[in-house]
């Protein structure tokens, strides 16, 4: 009983000594990685004594969410900006004749939710997450986005954890699990015609594809958002509109209405791609009301 007390409280020292070689920063506040690697899910049965999956999500339940600080979530907020602000440098740097479009759409790539899942996955960090049971027990460990939040909250705690050196650690760690994996196809995607297809977002393919069909207009429609303020899901549809009417082609949610969008793009690409567009809506006769 001891153990297992002491593995929901505080990290395992062998796994955190290797992610700290992997990460090349050893913290002078281990408290700032343990609280990187903290879900909302483990406080909040800690504090409760109870399992839970959802947490309360009305604004007025304040007293029901965890303390500010007792979880990732800030940590992923910083980290999120901090991220963005060294891919933007590290872009602007190593390809000075791009256009600003062109290294929006790299930066795009870089900063997103699949390709920081990745990292979490090249750091391991699955087996090291502090999750509450019910999370752990439905596959939280290996959820894309719950190793995403968790490498922006370690980026956070390397940076704050650096004191002045805090922006030299994180490119650090930017440049060998984000940038140079994938700094060859970037490379390519720039050189000519024919990679620059690697540096069109969904929306962007989708949007040319519908254009060249003369099917109609592709249009993005909100249709619900969830969960408490600081951690809304938006819900969006991509619709074709023609002269018939109005087909849904793929409907998705994300942390905002742009990553929604991005999604749903993605899905409906794949779905013309499998199996065509969906059923060509049937216009109603003349004088039908």
């Amino acid at each position: 009983m001891t153990t297992r007390r002491t593995r929901k409280t505080s990290p395992k020292i062998e796994p955190i000594d290797e992610l700290q070689r992997l990460l090349g920063h050893r913290f002078t506040r281990p408290e700032l990685l343990a609280l990187a690697l903290t879900h909302r899910s483990h406080t909040y049965e800690a504090r409760h004594g109870v399992p839970t999956v959802i947490l309360p999500a009305h604004p007025d339940q304040r007293d029901q969410r965890n303390p500010p600080g007792t979880d990732n979530e800030q940590l992923e907020f910083l980290g999120d900006s901090i991220l963005g602000l060294v891919v933007t440098e590290a872009l602007y740097r190593e390809f000075p004749q791009s256009s600003e479009g062109e290294l929006t759409r790299l930066r795009s790539i870089l900063v997103s939710r699949a390709r920081m899942a990745e990292v979490g996955v090249a750091l391991e960090l699955g087996e090291q997450l502090f999750l509450g049971k019910s999370a752990d027990q439905n596959g939280g460990r290996k959820k894309p986005a719950l190793l995403a939040n968790a490498v922006e909250a370690i980026i956070a705690a390397v940076y704050l954890d650096a004191g002045a050196k805090g922006l030299k650690a994180v490119r650090a760690i930017v440049e060998r699990y984000v940038l140079e994996p994938d700094l060859d196809t970037m490379r390519a995607a720039l050189a000519g015609e024919e990679g620059r297809g690697a540096l069109r977002d969904h929306k962007t393919v989708l949007q040319e594809r519908v254009q060249a069909s003369g099917l109609g207009r592709l249009r993005y429609v909100d249709t619900d958002q969830t969960g408490p303020a600081h951690q809304r899901r938006f819900s969006v549809e991509a619709q074709l509109e023609g002269e018939a009417g109005t087909r849904t082609l793929a409907a998705a949610e994300g942390s905002n209405k742009k990553e929604a969008q991005q999604r749903a793009a993605e899905l409906a690409l794949a779905q013309w791609e499998a199996n065509g567009l969906p059923p060509r809506p049937v216009k109603p006769p003349k004088g039908d009301a």
